[in-house]
């Protein structure tokens, strides 16, 4: 699904009316939408108690168009109008003459029947400022808000829809004012706006319900993506038959260290499970002794008895590359002055790889750098959370979190690597100007070791031939998928990384199927060794609605 931030809207708009499609036409299409969610939330319209709240642009407008239809399809409407809107309002006469009841401020300036219809509500329709928002949310608008607030955690509340965007959430950053419309479904009309699944608006969205109205794209155009399973099914690499473990490529690992062995376990059993065919790890026998009895398929390129990673080793890594291999450096190495050194030395000087991932310790070995981006041999996958972002930039980590997909795109393409901004809702930006964005926020991957499990995914994609890009988006889907998956299992806490690793395949298969598998019974794979297996093995519940 695509994603587009105000101005492309406002530019897609234009395109259309442009072409001969008139605003008014628009605005009834949308209006329309926005009555039929309504009734398909309610189950009938007739004799419900609807509120509207109309603002002063195109979003009231489209509000107004619903509580026509909705008044006219036998439902109580109250209008309530607290920002003048231009005169003559066409509009808001077509409402008033379906039946709604409409209120302006003027009408109500201490706002008793605005709290009555509040009180009395069953839903309310949110159509203040939509994408529109450049006006600070004060005076009365502020009243209005405080008022919805408070009623939606009273012990019935009232549902809220919101129209384009809740009012107070920014289209482009999902930056949220303190008084934001928390919405439990927001009608967004031809593509999704980008603030809708960025936190903290994503929180304020609720389902989001994406209508045609028949707007046209401009195909040239590079809209940010929205990661589903269907698009992540068309990156995952093929699996043939006749293959062997060469098929699928080769990880090194420059991971792990004497304090964080278990990052470079993690990492390499992550590759393996995303398809690599063999995973490499170059450590020190400290770290190999670690990781040796837990993950027996890893192979080693030993570095000697040295506690960390350090420019003596640099050749050793370097002479094991060949140019098919993709190199992971990074995870829990640690931040020592030699191994800083000795990475920076490494990524200056390598041979062609199929791709480069660079996370955590290997990142800020190079924000150590001055002018670190120009020290990489070759384009790179570069996966930093927040904190790693504002080092390599030099900029302050609630800036980075301010404008994240802004940043990260100008970062890709200033760069010429591939970009990672890991946390709620990930994104991932390529040198070219494409990005894409994951739908999933959940603390469950806040936990260490996660973004260890990530990195190796990554990799392990590239090493089966993925392009950079592409590898980056089906890690970091996969990632969270089968995180949002083991929710069902953990809920909302306790989850290990070593968890996430383990349901990894599991979660690929859902993906690639389209279905859960069904649970192996005993009971039918008793049955099946007798003679037929149980006809249930076969069931599974569909994961496709709604992606």
């Amino acid at each position: 699904m695509k994603l587009v931030t105000a101005a492309q809207m406002r530019a897609m708009e234009q395109r259309a009316v442009d072409s001969g499609v008139s605003l008014d036409a628009l605005m009834d299409q949308a209006g329309l939408a926005v009555a039929q969610e309504v009734w398909l939330t309610l189950g009938t319209v007739d004799g419900r108690r609807i509120l509207v709240l109309a603002g002063p642009g195109n979003n009231g407008g489209d509000g107004l168009v619903a509580a026509k239809h909705l008044a006219e399809w036998g439902a109580d409407v109250v209008v309530y109008i607290p920002l003048n809107r231009r005169l003559p309002d066409r509009r808001a006469d077509e409402a008033r003459a379906a039946g709604a009841h409409t209120i302006t401020h003027a009408d109500d300036p201490a706002l008793a029947l605005l709290q009555e219809a509040i009180d009395g509500a069953e839903l309310v329709i949110d159509a203040l400022l939509g994408i529109g928002r450049a006006r600070a949310i004060d005076g009365v608008l502020a009243e209005v808000l405080d008022r919805l607030a408070a009623a939606r955690v009273r012990a019935l509340p009232p549902r809220v829809i919101a129209v384009d965007l809740p009012t107070g959430v920014d289209a482009d950053s999902g930056n949220a004012d303190p008084r934001a419309v928390h919405a439990d479904i927001t009608v967004t009309f031809q593509c999704a706006k980008v603030g809708l699944y960025m936190l903290p608006g994503s929180q304020h969205a609720g389902r989001v319900q994406v209508v045609d109205i028949a707007i046209p794209e401009d195909p040239e155009a590079q809209l940010t993506e929205l990661l589903d399973v269907r698009r992540v099914r068309e990156w995952l690499p093929e699996r043939p038959l006749a293959s062997n473990k060469g098929t699928f490529g080769r990880v090194v690992a420059v991971a792990g260290s004497s304090t964080y062995p278990g990052a470079a376990r993690l990492a390499c059993e992550a590759a393996y499970r995303s398809g690599a065919g063999l995973v490499t790890l170059a450590c020190h026998d400290d770290v190999r002794l670690t990781v040796a009895p837990a993950a027996p398929e890893v192979t080693y390129l030993p570095l000697g008895a040295a506690i960390a990673f350090s420019p003596a080793d640099v050749p050793r890594v370097r002479d094991a590359l060949r140019p098919a291999d993709v190199l992971l450096v990074g995870c829990g190495i640690g931040s020592a002055e030699d191994t800083s050194a000795a990475v920076t030395d490494l990524l200056s000087s390598l041979p062609p790889v199929r791709a480069l991932v660079i996370d955590a310790d290997g990142l800020n070995a190079l924000a150590r750098q001055v002018g670190w981006a120009h020290r990489i041999s070759g384009p790179a996958i570069l996966t930093p959370h927040p904190g790693e972002m504002a080092r390599l930039l030099r900029r302050e980590v609630a800036e980075i979190q301010g404008d994240r997909l802004n940043i990260a795109a100008a970062t890709a393409r200033e760069l010429g690597h591939v970009v990672v901004l890991k946390g709620a809702h990930t994104i991932v930006a390529a040198p070219d100007g494409r990005t894409a964005i994951d739908p999933h926020a959940n603390p469950l991957l806040a936990s260490a070791g996660t973004g260890d499990v990530l990195a190796g995914l990554v990799a392990g994609f590239a090493a089966q031939g993925v392009d950079p890009f592409d590898a980056a988006c089906c890690g970091v889907f996969v990632h969270a998928f089968v995180a949002e998956d083991l929710r069902e299992e953990f809920g909302d806490r306790g989850m290990t990384a070593s968890d996430l690793l383990a349901a990894v395949p599991r979660g690929i298969r859902i993906i690639r199927e389209g279905r859960k598998p069904a649970p192996m019974a005993w009971g039918g794979l008793l049955g099946g060794l007798g003679g037929g297996l149980d006809p249930s093995l076969g069931s599974g519940e569909s994961v496709l609605s709604g992606q």
